[in-house]
């Protein structure tokens, strides 16, 4: 493993950052307290600093040479609505709020790269660090396009990184193509008329409309989308009547759309209206369908996947790096990123719990788990990582054969 040794000997320092922000979580939005120990650590640095896109956004802007050329290297900053389980010193101190993804590891990596090339840093171009709010379902990736983010720190390409844990620490994982599926929920409200249940023939049953409409909605997967599209369409939700026997008025279902396609997702959306409209007619029900589209499919542009792969078997060897790593159905919001410039998104190891301080809650050390914990082993790795990356990427030497 080739780590950059002045990063290395920062481990201490860096770590202690993470920590900090661990112990002192936000939820979407309210990362003030994070946002504000970022930008105060970048000004210390010499880099120059941004702040207020996508209301609690901050973005680093360091300069060096002449070259035109520029990256932008991206991290989260945002914690979960979780009561942590945890009982070691660097526990959250926010009840209710809780760094159970590991965004407090993402931003620490990416200040730890922010150090190394503000002091040592060897480069010829502009590098974009952005620490972005509001990843946990609020959006704050598009939060910060819509604030100027591209126009007023142009890219080339932009990059991005997930801790994963189960496998193995200090192994990438990154795909050409999807990596991410697409979020998207809905919700159907159908309306009928209320009867005694003993006399069902006076009345319209939705809850009968109900069960057919998700019967009915399975066979989109099965028999409407292609084989070899992916998608998940689950229904988590059914809801209705308050007593054994009334045949209320009103009954919703509701749940989760996943594709890796916006074509796929399209059809879905389609047939789902359809399907309900068609079936709440049958029994003179009416229907309302809401359809809402959170996050699109994360998907890295080819060259910057290969790139990306290229510059991670430089430091952790080719063995460690998976460059065709098996796509996650859950979602990301870097894929507005993506949408709006090339780059990649790929995955860091976290293992499998063991490096956890005593005091750890009883469970898993998997994401969106009160007894999760980001493995500072990896610190220095992604920091080596980041800035490896913006070395080669602004030389010119971003492209490689897969």
């Amino acid at each position: 493993m080739k780590l950059i040794p002045e990063i290395q000997a920062a481990h201490g320092e860096i770590q202690n950052l993470r920590r900090t922000i661990h112990a002192h979580p936000g939820l979407r939005y309210e990362e003030t307290a994070t946002a504000d120990l970022v930008a105060k650590t970048l000004d210390s640095w010499g880099i120059e600093t941004h702040r207020g896109l996508g209301q609690t956004g901050v973005v680093g802007v360091l300069r060096r040479g002449n070259s035109t050329r520029s990256v932008g290297l991206r991290a989260d900053m945002d914690a979960l609505p979780i009561q942590e389980l945890n009982s070691f010193e660097h526990r959250s101190k926010n009840d209710g709020k809780m760094h159970a993804c590991g965004h407090d590891g993402h931003t620490a990596m990416l200040l730890g790269a922010a150090r190394h090339l503000a002091k040592h840093g060897d480069f010829d171009g502009t590098i974009v660090f952005i620490f972005q709010p509001a990843e946990e379902g609020g959006a704050g990736a598009q939060a910060m396009i819509d604030d100027g983010l591209f126009e007023k720190f142009p890219v080339d390409a932009v990059f991005g990184i997930h801790n994963w844990p189960g496998m193995p620490a200090g192994k990438f994982g990154v795909t050409e193509g999807p990596i991410m599926a697409s979020s998207n929920e809905f919700r159907i409200e159908i309306k009928g008329v209320g009867s005694h249940a003993a006399l069902p023939h006076n009345g319209r049953d939705p809850v009968f409309t109900a069960v057919q409409i998700a019967n009915g909605l399975q066979s989109i997967v099965t028999r409407n989308k292609k084989p070899l599209d992916t998608a998940v369409l689950s229904i988590t939700q059914i809801h209705a009547g308050d007593a054994v026997n009334v045949v209320p008025n009103d009954a919703w279902l509701a749940g989760t759309v996943r594709t890796f396609t916006t074509e796929t997702l399209d059809l879905i959306e389609a047939r789902m209206r359809k399907i309900a409209e068609s079936t709440a007619e049958a029994y003179d029900c009416s229907v309302e369908v809401h359809f809402h589209r959170n996050y699109p499919p994360t998907i890295n542009s080819c060259e910057e996947a290969w790139f990306a792969a290229a510059v991670m078997k430089e430091i952790v060897g080719a063995e460690n790096v998976d460059d065709s790593v098996e796509a996650t159905m859950g979602a990301e919001d870097f894929s507005f990123m993506l949408l709006a410039k090339p780059g990649c998104y790929a995955f860091l190891g976290n293992g499998d719990g063991g490096h956890r301080d005593a005091g750890h809650g009883a469970g898993p050390c998997m994401l969106h788990n009160a007894s999760y914990d980001f493995n500072d082993e990896l610190l220095p790795i992604g920091s080596t990582y980041w800035v490896r990356l913006a070395q080669r990427f602004l030389s010119g030497k971003s492209t490689t054969e897969k």
